[in-house]
């Protein structure tokens, strides 16, 4: 038996993007992975997919930023699975529009950036919490950014998210250490998904040279994928992290330990 045969996974936003990868990772060792979305198309997609892998792939459509939402689908995981023992916290949305000079921000942009990034965290660790908290042992762990740590510019929204997420991390890493439960956050760099490709087409950039330019930004050399962030993911919900709590992690291609990130060197 492997370690995660058996173990059940929530993956939020976890039919595209970086949450498709940790998805698949999850499913790949052997999890019963429940994987949250509001894309219904992208979540029977990533259903099938668990048929080829050696866990299971169940798709609910929640949208997250909604307290009622996290906790009914909560119950329905646990009343088909019995327990919950790991979170990914990954949703996140980034929409073009919201690339403004702060004080140019609408205000419903900026509350929807926070509910989906940050509030949804909070609310899905609350209902996921009681149950973890019962069998005295469980993980969190929260999909923040390097944006959390040196920002960009024009995304005062997103940023504001990313940090609170790191903040957050920490702090319930402290309350619920005594029951426990761990709570780990993973800073991902330039990860090559959905939102990226709607950022290339918006600003009618050159698809091919623009991955080009941004590989150059990692001192790794390369743009990451789902899976990098997945295989972190794996590794800090098993017992081989279990000295690891409160702690965020960069999967970054080295972009922190350059420093300026946000400058792409000629």
């Amino acid at each position: 038996m492997g370690y995660y045969d058996g173990k059940v996974v929530i993956v939020t936003g976890g039919a595209k993007g970086i949450g498709s990868g940790i998805t698949r990772g999850f499913a790949a060792v052997g999890a019963r992975v429940a994987a949250l979305d509001i894309d219904e198309e992208a979540g029977q997609a990533i259903e099938a997919e668990g048929a080829d892998l050696a866990g299971e792939i169940a798709f609910y459509n929640a949208d997250v930023a909604a307290d009622e939402a996290c906790r009914s689908t909560v119950a329905q995981i646990t009343d088909a699975w019995g327990t919950v023992d790991v979170l990914c916290n990954n949703v996140g949305i980034q929409p073009v529009p919201s690339y403004k000079l702060a004080h140019e921000l609408p205000l419903e942009m900026w509350d929807r950036i926070i509910d989906v990034n940050l509030k949804s965290f909070f609310l899905m660790a609350r209902h996921c919490l009681p149950h973890m908290m019962k069998q005295e042992k469980g993980v969190i762990i929260n999909t923040a950014s390097v944006q959390g740590l040196q920002s960009a510019g024009m995304v005062s929204a997103y940023a504001a998210s990313k940090g609170g997420a790191l903040s957050l991390t920490r702090q319930l890493a402290l309350d619920y250490a005594k029951y426990g439960i761990r709570v780990l956050a993973v800073n991902p760099g330039g990860i090559q998904t959905p939102l990226v490709d709607e950022v290339i087409e918006a600003f009618g950039l050159e698809r091919e040279q623009f991955f080009k330019d941004y590989a150059k930004l990692h001192p790794i050399g390369r743009y990451g994928q789902p899976a990098d962030i997945a295989n972190a993911m794996v590794f800090l919900a098993s017992d081989k992290a279990s000295f690891m709590t409160g702690e965020n992690v960069c999967v970054d291609g080295g972009l922190m330990a350059k420093g300026a990130w946000a400058e792409i060197e000629e």
